[in-house]
């Protein structure tokens, strides 16, 4: 008897270590390709009207006086969409990043107990600020230049003060085209860390081959991508790009989730999500992305507006932003449970 419990207590810990395996387990009840298939065909077409919808509707806006990107309610949506795309990266990103690049299957020798997705995610803030920095110093540089040259030709020409000062006239020149052009890359920076999670999401959900995994995320995924373009379209505004620049902003976010469904169901049968090439991958683009989002949303759009005058004078405008971000990013940490 002594023996037999001494058996039992012994295999305990090798039943338990077998039960974590790396091979992909099928359950018979669950694994139905047809129905999966039908399933991530209503997926894509319910997660492409969504965020077309959601990057739309600040577009939209536009044609509304109260809904201008001067107004308070655009702002209000922006402090929304602000706190979605925080807690996209906090919440629904870096937890992915964690899970594959601290996944059993990669071994203990992978990196041992340095936190590589928090590296990663740091590294991708750090790249994200020096581009905005050197992008915007060479604008300004290129710019104060040709004015002053300008400005020099000027005087020449009409035999006036030559000693002018070319720093107040580059200050009154430059200010509207500095604050557009950082709109502009803050938008374009957001749609890349955008895409690169929202494919990452597609082909996951696209592989998988289980109706009742796929089914609760149709609508998360859904609400999902809907918030993520309401707040990616707001930046899109304030950016003013021409129309063709606009259009193929808005049609890329659409498509990117769709595209990666796509992609996931021509692998679907081949793709083995718990190899270690695809954990590393999907690790280390996830915790990128993270740190882009985690950046962006909080110095570029939380930080920036909550300077303002408007909000820095007005404290119901303060109270309402609060409550705004509260809302953004309840909603999509709600949505984690199941996407």
């Amino acid at each position: 008897m002594n023996s037999k419990c001494f058996l039992l207590l012994f295999l305990f810990p090798v039943y338990i270590y077998a039960e974590c395996t790396c091979e992909e387990s099928y359950n018979t009840n669950n694994y139905n390709k047809n129905q999966a298939l039908k399933f991530k065909l209503i997926a894509i077409a319910s997660i492409l009207v969504a965020g077309a919808v959601g990057i739309c509707i600040p577009q939209f806006g536009k044609m509304f006086e109260s809904f201008s990107p001067e107004g308070i309610v655009f702002l209000v949506v922006k402090f929304f969409a602000a706190g979605v795309i925080l807690a996209t990266g906090f919440v629904h990103v870096f937890p992915d990043a964690n899970e594959s690049l601290e996944n059993p299957c990669l071994g203990d020798k992978a990196w041992g107990d340095f936190p590589l997705a928090n590296f990663v995610a740091m590294l991708a803030a750090v790249t994200v600020m020096l581009v905005e920095t050197v992008v915007t110093s060479i604008f300004n540089r290129l710019h104060y230049n040709n004015n002053v040259a300008e400005l020099v030709h000027d005087e020449e020409k009409q035999e006036g003060n030559m000693h002018a000062h070319p720093q107040t006239f580059h200050g009154h020149a430059t200010g509207s085209s500095e604050v557009l052009l950082r709109h502009r890359i803050i938008s374009q920076v957001l749609e890349i860390g955008i895409i690169i999670h929202s494919v990452i999401i597609g082909i996951s959900l696209g592989v998988s081959t289980h109706p009742k995994t796929i089914k609760p995320l149709i609508a998360a995924l859904s609400f999902h991508q809907m918030f993520e373009g309401m707040g990616l379209g707001s930046c899109i505004t304030e950016a003013k790009f021409k129309v063709g620049t606009v259009a193929t902003m808005l049609i890329l976010f659409s498509l990117t989730t769709p595209i990666g469904i796509a992609i996931g169901i021509g692998i679907s049968n081949t793709y083995d999500e718990n190899s270690q090439s695809a954990l590393i991958i999907q690790g280390i683009l996830n915790a990128a992305s993270a740190g882009i989002l985690i950046y962006m949303a909080l110095v570029d759009l939380l930080a920036v507006d909550f300077m303002k005058s408007k909000v820095q004078t007005s404290t119901r405008l303060q109270t309402l932003a609060f409550i705004s971000i509260l809302l953004g990013l309840g909603c999509m940490s709600l949505l984690a449970k199941w996407a």
